[in-house]
């Protein structure tokens, strides 16, 4: 199946489960809830096949919970950062999802599980609270329990159905197809563009494709406005043949987004050991000082002007903080303060990528130069306008 075929196969489906609880949950909540249960789908699949290990004899979801050893529980959760019973599959979970009465607190239980799984184990930060924005007893799934069990196993049902074959052999970034798909169209109803919101995938192809050109070997990728993580998977993509020692680092300000960042990196099969994304604002509390220097940055900062984001549609002004939109006055705030630090953060010869605004190429160009970088390019999108900014730091003082 080609990667048209793929994206117009998911669209579909995901409008599918959609209209199964129309009306019923706030399009922005309900983004949540199919990217949720997506994630919950994968790790189980995901988990499953660790267990199994490619023994046609075995069949972990047929087991019964109580053959889990403290041991096989231990060595599981060191080596894959949480654990599943087999009564806590999605596949079983899913069987009795219409027919379930205790569907939303026993959907709770296993989440509150699999995260607390990773307790005192080195992927605990990695883990916890994951699941924090799929609230399955949240009164937005209904004012009762009947109405919130029947909209839940309607989105279960839903992304039982959506055909994924294997994960890592699609042509296209399925987690992050769908969450493009359901925020450019509640953006769309609004008047905007998903792209104020999230780095589409064409524009972090780009940005990967220049940040990886011409190098062998890559330690360590940065990412300090971190969004839902597209930029830094798109870079993995890109590297596929080579080898990211050390992985994938990035600090995000939105916790939802946060949780997405880091249910995308398990969804693309990156170990908890191998990324690390932190929660907070990058500009007054940067997480990653000790693990610096960076082969690369690669970034798309808040770069909406102030005045224009009481334009902005309401859903996304109330779900997201105002720094994670807000990119001062002439929209360039954060990339004055990335340009800055990045020479502090970066090795000798590393790069630095922004995605910028269609009307900020000329004065990236200028600040670039003004900081000392070198081999600076501004690049087009399909439209024709300025969408990727990109510089060499060699650590050489400007003028030298």
């Amino acid at each position: 199946m080609t990667s048209i075929q793929q994206r117009e196969q998911l669209q579909s489906q995901i409008w599918k489960i959609a209209n199964e609880v129309r009306g019923a949950v706030d399009g922005w909540d309900f983004k949540q809830f199919v990217l949720g249960t997506l994630f919950y789908r994968f790790i189980s699949e995901n988990f499953t096949d660790y267990i199994e290990g490619g023994d046609d004899s075995i069949d972990y979801a047929s087991l019964p919970d109580s053959v889990i050893t403290p041991e096989i529980k231990d060595d599981a959760v060191k080596t894959k950062g949480y654990f599943i019973y087999p009564s806590q599959l999605f596949g079983n979970v899913v069987k009795t999802a219409n027919t379930n009465p205790n569907l939303n607190t026993d959907l709770k239980a296993i989440f509150d599980s699999i995260e607390s799984s990773a307790n005192g184990y080195a992927s605990e930060k990695n883990i916890k609270g994951l699941f924090a924005d799929f609230d399955t007893t949240s009164t937005r799934l209904g004012n009762t329990v009947e109405n919130k069990n029947s909209r839940l196993a309607a989105v279960l049902k839903g992304v039982e159905g959506l055909n994924f074959g294997n994960f890592e052999e699609h042509e296209i970034d399925l987690f992050g197809d769908a969450y493009e798909f359901l925020i450019n169209n509640y953006a769309a109803n609004a008047g905007k563009s998903g792209g104020e919101f999230f780095t589409p995938q064409n524009v972090s192809k780009l940005i990967s494709q220049l940040a990886m050109h011409k190098q062998a070997t890559v330690n360590k990728i940065y990412d300090p406005a971190a969004g839902s993580g597209s930029l830094l998977l798109q870079a993995k993509k890109q590297f596929e043949d080579r080898i990211i020692e050390d992985g994938f680092f990035g600090q995000e300000i939105n916790h939802t987004t946060y949780n997405l960042a880091r249910m995308n990196m398990f969804l693309h099969n990156i170990n908890y050991d191998k990324f690390n994304i932190a929660l907070g604002n990058t500009l007054t509390d940067p997480q990653f000082g000790d693990d610096k220097p960076f082969d690369a940055i690669v970034s798309n900062p808040p770069y909406i002007p102030k005045e224009d984001i009481a334009g902005l549609m309401t859903e996304v002004k109330d779900f997201e903080p105002i720094n994670a939109l807000d990119g001062g006055a002439d929209g360039l705030d954060f990339y004055r303060a990335i340009v800055a630090e990045g020479r502090a953060w970066l090795k000798e010869g590393g790069w630095l990528f922004f995605e910028i605004g269609y009307d900020q190429g000329e004065a990236l160009r200028t600040l670039l130069a003004d900081f000392g970088y070198t081999e600076i390019g501004i690049r087009q999108d399909l439209a024709g306008l300025d969408r990727v900014a990109f510089g060499r730091y060699t650590g050489k003082k400007e003028g030298a």
